[in-house]
């Protein structure tokens, strides 16, 4: 059995165990304590062996996919290519999120009585999200894209100042003497091969891992939570599930010119992996992986492209906030114009840049977004219930949007180095045992 196949029972049987739980023993003292004692830190460890990877995989990745291209001018080429996609893959997105919430007000229907009971429920989340205030967005965002220290931006996972310095550091790879630059890739290779190795260990974790993830959120919440916000829920989705099956795949038809059908069969992997963890960091080494080995991306451009995607083209992030302020601003009565809305767009697309690829980092950048629009920003204790089943979804959709990001600029790379196009993947799947 493939190993994505026993994930995806992991995570069907976690969901199921959970909420069976939840529905027949409510508030019992044993479901508490197995899931703070045995299914959180199951799923706990699995996440941390993947998280451990990050930086590792991040800067060896970047710094040899740089030195892979080798010229200057052909990395300025591929690099703007790869913003414009990402640009306008995420802008696509926000404007479904924008439509479908305006064509279907799901914040108009939703009863006084329930909005204060979930304000009242989970006002202590939302309290959490504030405390520290929204972070500051605006020219320091990008001045601190350069680190001081770029030891201390590894270690406190700063990923954009991360990502920078592994830019940098592969360029001057580029610029010394070949003698000179050779033993330095060839350490940077094998780190990455040992890398891969762990995740490979960390992957046989993920079944269970999987379970217990899955398990803590349903026990807890259960899923009558959902027909309180079952409008807003729907709608995340359905907007969701349209950019994957026409906003994705047109690009990936138009710019990759690869069939959408061949590449939804292969990103199999990071689909539940991104699904389970919620996170883009956690599912990177699998997005690579499967780049390589499932959909023949040479190594230099997966490298490239796939580490910058995990922190900067959040297409289901920015669906998500645009959807989200617009239905709490619905809720609240606060009446949006399109100037306004036009102003939600934009904040989604650039804030969805620095949102943290973790779970539920983008929720202190969405309450920035409803304090600039007049929307209460205490308002988001009225999803926070739901969050993590749309945080699970919107992931998802965020690392489908990375590969197929990697596919499309390969073809470019292929083109101007004159190289045959792909013939796709033949190796086993990703975790195939």
């Amino acid at each position: 059995m493939k190993l994505h196949t026993k994930i995806a029972i992991g995570l069907v049987g976690g969901a199921v165990v959970g909420g069976g739980a939840n529905a027949l023993f409510p508030e019992a003292a044993w479901v508490d304590f197995v899931s703070d004692n045995i299914m959180f830190p199951v799923g706990q460890v699995f996440l941390r062996m993947l998280f451990m990877t990050v930086v590792p995989i991040v800067f060896t990745s970047i710094a040899l996919g740089v030195a892979g291209i080798g010229d200057m001018k052909t990395l300025g080429r591929l690099g703007g290519r790869t913003m414009g996609y990402f640009a306008l893959s995420t802008l696509i997105a926000a404007t479904i999120g924008l439509t479908l919430v305006n064509t279907i007000r799901p914040g108009g229907g939703l009863e006084p009585e329930t909005r204060d009971e979930l304000m009242a429920q989970f006002s202590s989340q939302g309290e959490g999200l504030a405390a520290g205030g929204p972070p500051d967005f605006g020219v320091s965002t990008f001045v601190n894209i350069v680190p001081r220290n770029p030891v201390a931006a590894a270690a406190d996972m700063d990923m954009l100042a991360l990502i920078f310095f592994s830019l940098i550091f592969g360029a001057a790879l580029t610029m010394i003497p070949a003698e000179k630059a050779k033993p330095v890739i060839e350490v940077l290779d094998g780190i990455g091969d040992a890398i891969i190795k762990i995740i490979d260990m960390a992957m046989g974790l993920a079944p269970y891992g999987v379970f217990g993830l899955i398990f803590v959120i349903t026990s807890q919440f259960g899923w009558s939570i959902l027909g309180s916000l079952s409008m807003y829920v729907v709608v995340v989705i359905l907007g969701l599930l349209i950019h994957a099956t026409v906003g994705i795949s047109a690009l990936v038809k138009i710019f990759a010119r690869m069939s959408p059908v061949e590449f939804w069969k292969a990103v199999t992997a990071p689909i539940i992996t991104a699904f389970s963890t919620s996170s883009s960091m956690a599912t990177l080494p699998t997005s690579i992986s499967t780049a390589e080995k499932e959909l023949d991306v040479q190594p230099k451009v997966a490298g490239f492209v796939l580490p910058l995607g995990a922190t900067m083209n959040m297409n289901g992030t920015s669906l998500f906030e645009g959807v989200t302020v617009l239905f709490l601003a619905q809720v609240f009565g606060v009446d949006l114009n399109m100037g306004q809305q036009i102003v939600v767009v934009v904040l989604a697309v650039l804030t969805a840049i620095g949102a943290a690829g973790v779970p539920g980092g983008s929720l202190p950048l969405m309450m920035l977004v409803m304090a600039t629009v007049g929307v209460p920003p205490e308002g988001i204790a009225i999803v926070l219930g739901v969050d993590r089943i749309l945080d699970m979804s919107r992931t998802t959709l965020n690392v489908c949007g990375d590969i197929s990001a990697s596919v499309y600029i390969d073809r470019i790379d292929r083109e101007m180095e004159g190289l045959p196009p792909r013939e796709g993947g033949h190796a086993p799947s990703v975790g195939a045992q």
